[in-house]
């Protein structure tokens, strides 16, 4: 992976830092905050965000990478990196860490949502783009033409299309995601509420969202039963 001027920056400023003073140095980034703040919801309100007690949940990023042929765990949360062991050299690191994660994720219940699994991967855009240069190049070398580099270009050509209009897709989602509805929520509301249709609409709405949570209570009573039968 190749780091950009920023991140190298702040690399060689932090290298001698402990883990803390590495954190708070990355909270006071500026690139990163505007970065950060940029994919931020826009909203109308502004609420006075509250300190976590002791005893709420602390929602943050879990780590894992293979460095040097040892297993690490990066957790924001402990004093420094973990180490869970070493790496094969003729296994997939994945193979190694799968069953790391899977008995992470097996301390919570089946029903548990407040987890996300990501994984950070490199650009298939590029693999491909690069791959289709070296046939290019090679048939320029060669000044011939087989049925299969043929075949193999038009088929690469195709699929950098098509994730070019992925990255076309996922760019309308973040516009979307980042646009602050609540003017039109708001106006809607408005005339819902000038054409006498507001009241309806909402009774409505509460016997949906009653009905829903009786039904997703009896479904969790019934996967309690059994899980205890078991």
């Amino acid at each position: 992976m190749q780091l950009g001027t920023s991140l190298t920056q702040f690399k060689e400023f932090s290298h001698g830092l402990d883990a803390s003073m590495r954190g708070l140095s990355l909270s006071n980034m500026e690139e990163v905050r505007l970065v950060h703040n940029s994919f931020s919801r826009q909203a109308m309100f502004e609420f006075d965000s509250c300190a976590a007690k002791k005893d709420d949940d602390v929602f943050h990023f879990v780590s894992y990478m293979p460095i040097d042929g040892r297993l690490y765990e990066l957790d924001g949360l402990k004093d420094g990196p973990v180490d869970l062991g070493p790496v094969p050299k003729t296994a997939d690191w994945l193979d190694v860490v799968r069953p790391v994660i899977e008995r992470r994720i097996q301390k919570y219940s089946a029903d548990e949502i407040h987890f996300s699994l990501m994984a950070v991967v490199s650009d298939k855009r590029m693999t491909y783009i690069k791959r289709l240069e070296e046939l290019q190049r090679s048939l320029e070398d060669s000044d011939m033409e087989t049925s299969d580099m043929s075949t193999e270009i038009n088929e690469l050509q195709l699929i950098i299309k098509e994730e070019d209009e992925k990255i076309h897709k996922f760019k309308v989602e973040n516009i979307r995601r980042k646009h602050n509805y609540l003017p039109f929520i708001i106006e809607l509301l408005k005339i819902l509420a000038k054409e006498g249709q507001l009241v309806q609409l909402y009774e409505k709405a509460k016997l949906k969202s009653e009905d829903k949570a009786k039904k997703d209570t009896k479904r969790k009573e019934k996967q309690l039963k059994e899980r205890t039968a078991k």
